[in-house]
């Protein structure tokens, strides 16, 4: 077995060494839970990284939104060249599910954009489960969503020899059955060609555009060839090669047909019970979809919305999980759930969201009961799920701290910065204060933040200082997406020296100019001002060497007691540590117009993933299909920076000018 190795030109340092010699040591004695608390710029992704290099097990990391994993995935992908990384998250550019809305007597049809570069990494990473060890997979909360079963993924593959018999009319139907289409004209992802006695298969989850050709001489396998797909050029001469199916849900025909009868006896049972409760119309509505759907799968294998029919199918009992990604890993296999604080919650919260949805198309007769079990995971069908767990976040949450044998802390920047010093004020007099802070800050050229509750207050307070002529604006939500990019980065650039916000600081954001925060309202009740939240808040601060944070408030809260307890604690341990090796700190010293420039570049690398595949999903050319990708990229760009993530907005900013400059603005 191929070992994982990292690839990199630096060595742990800090504490990074014993954070990755503890974890690495608890997962071998067989810990179930642990968790790595590692505060904002101390290297966690590396340490990530270095504790499956130790442990070489199979790994699954679990981030909670796109932009986060694909960032994770480039990074895994340098961290591991001789490795497969792979990239695992929902395939569709847009997604509108199956609703109906009683109050209304509204059906919604389901409606969806499917990003086929994406759809052939999920295939990839199955693929790569199936074959070999050495594999890392970065995934979304897609990843307990319920996908095809492994156990017939593996055993419907087709495997060929050098030197055995072949017959290629069976071959053909053979390599029907697992999804692949025949198309002797243009070889694309998922098809195949027979000319004479060459056989050209071009399975989808081939991350180089390879596909394989099988020479015959007669009816004998003769030369088996792996080549580029686009180029022609042979790449590999082989002895026997594998095909696996072109989609993850696939099903023997004697399976299928075993599956309409029990989809049959299903509906007839439904329709009676609707029947019986005097409800007529629901009942005939079941029994016309329910019937066109079983006879689209006797005569072409499959039918709109088959995944709904997916427990039948697979003769899964009521309330049985549906297999996942999950599935598809080996039983020793380690998982990783990055920013778990945000990611852990979400995964328990998507059952209750899908079962609502899902209840209303039962109720009032537009899927079968069983359409329930096609469903993502509950979370303690998750949980027993997981071999082992190692939580990665900056603010474990209580429930991760209790389940955790050991939390090991990961407290020193390789840089050397502290956490930033902390003061607590009284709130009268708050605003000659902040003023004074500001002016000290705008005379050493370094930038401030202030935080508020409300939309009026951070306006009002806009106000008030631009009255002082200080440089300043806000940013919240009713701020349009493109001009909320370009605040950010006119306080990067000195063009403004206060911004001010309500929820602008949490995770990803990186301001290095920033030396000074206030929090105003520190000490009010509610999920901004919680300790978790104020840690994050805090942290932004720690990028520069002056770093100082003030909360105003009339009361010592149990969250602002936590925070500036723990603020302190993690900023004596950084200063004994500087002091005992001989460490000062200083701010990243690039310009600022280096930093715009490198993390534009991150930003365009992470959004490449998606978003330059899905121009190739649409036909530009064509106003209807050019307006929904432009909405679809405004969306996407608007999601970005209500995350905060405002290089990835501009990134995608910049993709949409670029359509609409070549092709126009669509109608």
């Amino acid at each position: 077995m191929r070992k994982f190795q990292v690839v990199s030109p630096y060595e742990p340092s800090g504490d990074q060494p014993q954070a990755i010699q503890k974890l690495a040591d608890g997962f071998l004695r067989g810990d179930k839970y642990q968790t790595l608390k590692g505060v904002t710029g101390s290297g966690k992704t590396y340490t990530m990284a270095k504790i499956i290099e130790a442990v070489q097990r199979p790994t699954l990391i679990i981030s909670h939104n796109k932009t986060l994993s694909a960032q994770l995935y480039r990074e895994f992908k340098d961290f591991f060249p001789n490795n497969a990384v792979e990239y695992f998250v929902s395939y569709y550019d847009y997604y509108q599910p199956e609703a109906y809305v009683p109050a209304r007597d509204l059906y919604i049809e389901k409606d969806a954009a499917i990003n086929k570069e994406i759809d052939q990494m999920k295939m990839a990473a199955t693929y790569s489960l199936m074959e070999r060890r050495d594999v890392i997979v970065i995934a979304t909360v897609s990843c307990i969503y319920g996908l095809g079963m492994p156990e017939l993924y593996k055993s419907m593959r087709v495997h060929i020899e050098k030197g055995e018999s072949l017959d290629t009319h069976k071959l053909a139907l053979e390599l029907a059955q697992i999804q692949y289409s025949r198309n002797n004209m243009v070889l694309e992802r998922g098809t195949f060609r027979i000319r004479g006695d060459i056989i050209e298969i071009y399975p989808p989850y081939m991350e180089f555009d390879e596909a394989y050709r099988i020479e015959l001489d007669f009816d004998e396998v003769a030369r088996i060839r792996r080549f580029n797909a686009i180029t022609g050029k042979t790449t590999e001469e082989l002895d026997e090669t594998v095909i696996y199916p072109a989609k993850n849900f696939v099903v023997p025909q004697d399976q299928l047909t075993t599956a309409t009868e029990r989809i049959q006896k299903e509906m007839e049972e439904r329709v009676e019970t609707l029947r019986a409760g005097g409800k007529l119309l629901e009942a005939e509505r079941l029994k016309t979809r329910v019937t066109y759907d079983i006879e689209m799968m006797k005569e072409m294998g499959y039918c709109s919305g088959i995944e709904n029919y997916s427990a039948p199918i697979a003769g899964r009992k009521a309330g049985e999980p549906p297999a996942t990604l999950l599935h598809y890993f080996p039983d020793d296999f380690l998982c990783m759930i990055d920013e778990a604080h945000v990611t852990v919650p979400q995964i328990g919260a998507m059952y209750e969201g899908d079962r609502s949805r899902k209840q209303n198309l039962v109720d009032f007769g537009f899927r079968l009961p069983s359409a329930l079990d096609n469903r993502p995971l509950k979370i303690d069908e998750f949980t027993a799920k997981m071999n082992q767990v190692i939580y990665v976040t900056a603010t474990p949450r209580p429930q991760e701290i209790k389940q955790s044998t050991q939390v090991v802390e990961q407290i020193i920047r390789p840089t050397g910065l502290l956490d930033p010093i902390i003061d607590v004020r009284p709130s009268e007099g708050q605003m000659e204060d902040i003023f004074r802070e500001v002016k000290a800050r705008i005379e050493k050229g370094e930038r401030s933040l202030i935080l508020t509750l409300t939309k009026k207050m951070a306006e009002d307070l806009t106000d008030y200082l631009m009255g002082l002529h200080l440089k300043v604006k806000y940013i919240h939500s009713e701020i349009d997406t493109f001009e909320r990019v370009e605040i950010l980065k006119s306080l990067r650039t000195g063009e403004i020296d206060v911004l001010i916000g309500i929820n602008l600081l949490r995770e990803g954001i990186d301001l290095p100019e920033v030396s000074f925060i206030a929090i105003l309202d520190a000490d009010k009740i509610g999920f901004l001002r919680s300790a978790t939240s104020l840690i994050q808040i805090i942290g932004r601060a720690a990028r520069n060497e002056n770093g100082h944070v003030v909360m105003y408030a009339d009361n010592m809260s149990d969250a602002i007691k936590e925070a500036v307890g723990e603020t302190r604690r993690r900023r004596e341990i950084q200063q004994k540590y500087n002091e005992e090796h001989g460490i000062t700190p200083h701010t990243v010293s690039k310009a600022v117009q280096d930093i715009l420039i490198r993390q534009q570049k991150d930003a365009e690398e992470n959004e490449a993933v998606q978003l330059d595949i899905m121009k190739k999903t649409a036909n530009l050319f064509d106003a209807k299909q050019r307006k929904k990708l432009i909405d679809m990229l405004k969306k996407e760009m608007s999601d970005c920076a209500d995350r905060l993530e405002y290089e990835q907005a501009a990134a995608i900013r910049d993709q949409i000018l670029e359509i609409e400059r070549t092709y126009g603005k669509g109608k």
